[in-house]
């Protein structure tokens, strides 16, 4: 009975003694969580000297109004711009168009909106917050007092303000413009179709609150020989988020030209409910 007592706590002690881990094994299972843990790091550091090569970014607002009754129109709006980034470089392309038609009084559809502007510009980023610029714009509008406009031309970008909830960017171009002119103007007028100009562009964003943010953007561009040319453009947005990649919200735009055709108003207003797709 003893010798079994004996050799059976001898077994136990020996079971128990094999189940402990020996010093040896502890020091180099800590040797080797650190030689992972700085493989890691080192991997994540090459992967990011990488070119990045993110995906294309869009960003499209639609907007429909139609009336029926004593007044038929019908309204379209399409705003919004398609981004691609790689390593420093970007380009992204910027369009606005709208048209518009309504039933005159003998009940004929009549054209009352029809003009469209897009804007493409590639930018190389020296700094996260600094970047050089090349613009190209063209802008169409039957109901102004240009056939059309264009211009192209270098310029910088400055990311002047940045937090988790503000954004404001300002940006400054030197351009060669051409104005394609119809309509009269005033006698004492003397417009060049092609000519220098300059344009600043100023770009804010603030989220507001969770799911409402507000967005303004402002521009500027004149001749430089002749300050009584010059053009000014605001849109300022709201939209709230109603799922992953839609949102809704309400804009107005103000589109102003100084030297104008007889017959022809300086400013151009519009407000506009819209849809928003983000993907």
């Amino acid at each position: 009975m003893r010798k079994t007592v004996f050799l059976s706590s001898t077994l136990m002690a020996t079971l128990l003694m094999a189940e402990q881990p020996t010093p040896e094994l502890l020091a180099n299972i800590a040797k080797a969580k650190e030689e992972a843990s700085v493989a890691d790091a080192k991997l994540k550091a090459l992967q990011a000297k990488l070119p990045q090569n993110q995906a294309i970014m869009t960003k499209l607002k639609l907007g429909y109004i139609k009336t029926d009754g004593n007044s038929n129109t019908e309204t379209f709006s399409l705003d919004g711009n398609i981004k691609k980034e790689w390593g420093n470089n970007s380009l992204k392309l910027t369009l606005d168009a709208q048209y518009g038609n309504a039933e005159n009084a003998d009940k004929v559809s009549e054209v009352t909106t029809n003009k469209y502007f897009t804007e493409l510009e590639y930018a190389y980023a020296f700094t996260s917050k600094l970047s050089s610029t090349l613009i190209l714009g063209y802008k169409d509008d039957k109901f102004s007092s240009y056939n059309y406009q264009s211009y192209i031309g270098p310029g910088m970008k400055y990311k002047a303000y940045k937090t988790e909830k503000q954004e404001l960017n300002v940006e400054a171009s030197l351009l060669y413009s051409h104005d394609e002119i119809q309509g009269q103007f005033t006698s004492d007028t003397s417009l060049q179709t092609d000519y220098g100009s300059y344009k600043a562009k100023l770009t804010y964003e603030l989220q507001v609150m969770e799911n409402l943010k507000f967005n303004q953007e402002a521009s500027y561009r004149a001749a430089m020989n002749d300050s009584q040319n010059y053009f000014a453009f605001s849109n300022s947005a709201l939209s709230s988020k109603i799922s992953d990649i839609f949102s809704a919200g309400v804009s107005y735009k103000i589109d102003y030209s100084n030297l104008v055709a007889e017959g022809i108003e300086r400013r151009d207003n519009t407000l506009a409910a819209f849809i928003s797709l983000d993907y």
